[in-house]
């Protein structure tokens, strides 16, 4: 039996030293994680030989239990968009820790209306309504439900190579090769189409009885491909012309991380219902919304139980938030913001003027995927990255392009040192594809 390590289990203040394990702590705990909790992701790992189990982690770095160290480029999918543990929410959950528990999610709560109030405003002037789930997944559920709802129409349309999440209708829509597994896919009511392809849509519009386009603006599990500068305005006016509401999936491109707050701005699109997460809580609480206009979030005027979470919209979660949006539209964060995404694009551009392994970078703000000549480059720049200290995951609709997600507040001083761990890594798997 490993013993528990002081701080965690005794009220003692953690250290720094508390998260490192001895080699045969290590390997008791991947052996619990393994047998107990996720045993396939732990074998994939392993047999990939990237086996990480994260220890002390801050800004946009963290350690291995072994005490290596990585920056992190992965951000959980954004999920540190503002960096492990930012200091300024880490103050608000403490002190919000002092007043506050999850809440009742039956009564009113005042954090929770402050919070709608600002998403809805966010996200364009026709939002009126917004409810917390606990997830991106669960919130895209919301989504699919209420446009249902809205229009009396049942058909979904999403988009191929698609990730929404992995809960009941969230993971039936887009890729829908897990749901089978489930036997919860409903290929009689859940059309997929071709990302970045109008013609398509419209055919299956055709067909009737749709309530709902579900869209990620720019399709992070797909390897963040570019839709063309028309074409969320194309979907819109379909959408319109056929009677059917507008879905944007912003959980992982929301949040400034394309340059504007709500990635679908930057194209000129109102969405009728916006879905955030990951990002939202800051890393330090799991919020999830769904932010609905007038006509797709009417039922809530009505029907105050049609949808109920007990920890969605959690007032702990909902004070982080609250501190994340108010970092989010600060004037310094937004100019870091720009200066991050300016650096990495000259840099990008250059190595793959270099290189000829990378075919593409797709970049818009700090969404970046780095796309790569051979059909599992991304997994191969995956390793090699990672023996170099740099986590960055490759996508997993595409493994020929690795996902590359620098934060909005990354050091400029940081960028030649992940460049130079990059470029080492490009020129290992280089020689290995050639």
């Amino acid at each position: 039996m490993v013993p528990q390590r002081a701080g965690l289990h005794e009220g003692a203040p953690m250290s720094e030293s508390d998260l490192r394990l001895t080699r045969a702590e290590r390997d008791a705990a991947f052996a619990r994680v393994e047998a107990f909790n996720m045993p396939n992701r732990v074998q994939v790992f392993r047999q990939a030989g990237t086996s990480l189990m994260i220890g002390r982690r801050e800004a946009y770095r963290f350690w291995d239990v072994d005490g290596c160290e990585f920056y992190d480029f992965h951000l959980n999918g954004g999920t540190y968009n503002l960096g492990h543990r930012h200091p300024e929410l880490v103050d608000i959950m403490r002190r919000a820790l002092d007043v506050y528990d999850i809440g009742n999610h039956h009564l009113a709560s005042d954090l929770r209306g402050r919070l709608a109030e600002r998403l809805v405003a966010s996200a364009g002037p026709e939002m009126e309504l917004c409810l917390f789930a606990p997830g991106g997944g669960e919130a895209n559920d919301i989504a699919i439900k209420s446009v249902r709802r809205a229009t009396g129409k049942r058909r979904i349309i999403s988009l191929a190579g698609g990730f929404h999440g992995r809960t009941g209708l969230s993971g039936a829509v887009g890729d829908p090769t897990n749901a089978r597994i489930f036997l919860s896919d409903h290929p009689d009511e859940l059309s997929v189409v071709p990302f970045d392809d109008v013609d398509a849509i419209e055919r299956e519009l055709l067909h009737g009885d749709v309530a709902g386009v579900i869209v990620e603006v720019i399709p992070a599990t797909l390897g963040f491909p570019m839709p063309s500068p028309q074409y969320l305005k194309h979907v819109r006016a379909l959408c319109d012309e056929h009677d059917v509401l507008l879905i944007a999936d912003e959980v992982q491109t929301g949040l400034l991380r394309s340059g504007t707050l709500w990635s679908v701005a930057g194209y000129e699109v109102q969405p009728d219902v916006l879905v955030t997460g990951k990002g939202l809580g800051g890393g330090l609480y799991p919020v999830a919304a769904v932010v609905l206009n007038g006509r797709a979030g009417d039922w809530i005027r009505t029907d105050g139980w049609g949808y109920v979470s007990t920890s969605g919209g959690a007032e702990l979660g909902a004070c982080v938030a609250l501190g994340v949006l108010d970092i989010l539209e600060r004037p310094e964060t937004i100019s870091a913001m720009q200066q991050v995404s300016a650096a990495f694009q000259t840099e990008l551009q250059a190595l793959a003027a270099r290189y000829p392994l990378l075919e593409e970078v797709r970049q818009r703000g700090v969404i970046i995927g780095l796309k790569t000549t051979h059909p599992n480059g991304g997994r191969l720049l995956n390793r090699a990255a990672y023996e170099r200290g740099l986590w960055a995951y490759a996508a997993s609709f595409d493994t020929s392009v690795l996902q590359f997600k620098p934060g909005l507040l990354f050091p400029l001083a940081d960028i030649p040192d992940v460049v130079g761990r990059l470029t080492s890594a490009i020129e290992a798997v280089q020689e290995i594809a050639s």
